[in-house]
């Protein structure tokens, strides 16, 4: 009975050491899989640029560092390297985009021991005019309080006010961009939920955590360019 027992015992073993191995194979295959369609992604981009007329550079050092505080960027920096950097014109109005790339602490490690790299993608559209005021809407997040982030602005709009965040100094300023019409489009489009909005100067960006590919890059110019056509002209014409 008891040379049964151990027999069953080894048999467990070993099945639970194949079991972990064939995990790790597969863990793996996947990974390298990602990596592949990533990278063909990224190689798609600069035939993509060409063929719409947009400008294109693999690496763009310093490129990033004017865009410190928008965002997934640092507050500050310098040299700050833009990578698929991607210029040009989209539905009538000028655009940039890029990857910007840095070393989480806390990220995991690759299997050579480095921590991986976290990818950020930041797009933006040029508008007509300069405006007054700095102006983010996105999601309320029960860490903004642990970020450092002070009240928010409240439109007494209460679905408006529940499901989205209003950060500003000039109340009155983002009362001329947030209006009925706009309110009514951030409610009911479903990419407000996951596409944040910053206003910043004459620039309109959005933003998001992963690499840079094309589907995004027309999802999220849409996006803003959706936007920007229901920002009343006198918001820019009152600057």
């Amino acid at each position: 009975m008891e040379q049964l027992v151990g027999i069953l015992v080894k048999v467990l073993v070993y099945g639970v050491i194949l079991g972990l191995v064939a995990f790790a194979i597969r863990a793996l295959i996947r990974t390298n899989r990602k990596g592949e369609r990533i990278q063909e992604d990224w190689e798609a981009l600069e035939g993509v640029a060409a063929a719409r007329g947009w400008t294109y550079e693999r690496r763009a050092p310093g490129r990033a560092t004017e865009y410190c505080g928008v965002g997934p960027m640092p507050g500050k920096g310098s040299n700050l390297t833009a990578w698929h950097h991607i210029t040009g014109e989209f539905r009538g109005r000028s655009f940039k985009c890029f990857e910007y790339r840095y070393v989480n602490p806390l990220s995991s490690t690759t299997q050579a021991g480095n921590k991986k790299l976290t990818y950020e993608s930041v797009f933006l559209v040029s508008a007509p005019g300069m405006g007054t005021s700095v102006m983010h809407v996105g999601r309320p997040s029960k860490i903004d309080r642990m970020m450092g982030r002070g009240p928010r602005m409240l439109l007494g709009v209460p679905e408006f006010d529940k499901r989205f965040r209003v950060d500003t100094r000039d109340e009155t300023f983002v009362r001329s961009v947030l209006t009925d019409d706009m309110r009514a489009f951030l409610l009911s489009d479903h990419r407000a939920e996951t596409h944040p909005l910053r206003l910043r100067d004459d620039e309109l960006f959005t933003w998001y955590t992963g690499y840079l590919n094309q589907q995004e890059i027309e999802n999220r110019l849409n996006y803003l360019c959706d936007v920007m056509d229901r920002i009343p002209a006198q918001v820019w014409t009152s600057a």
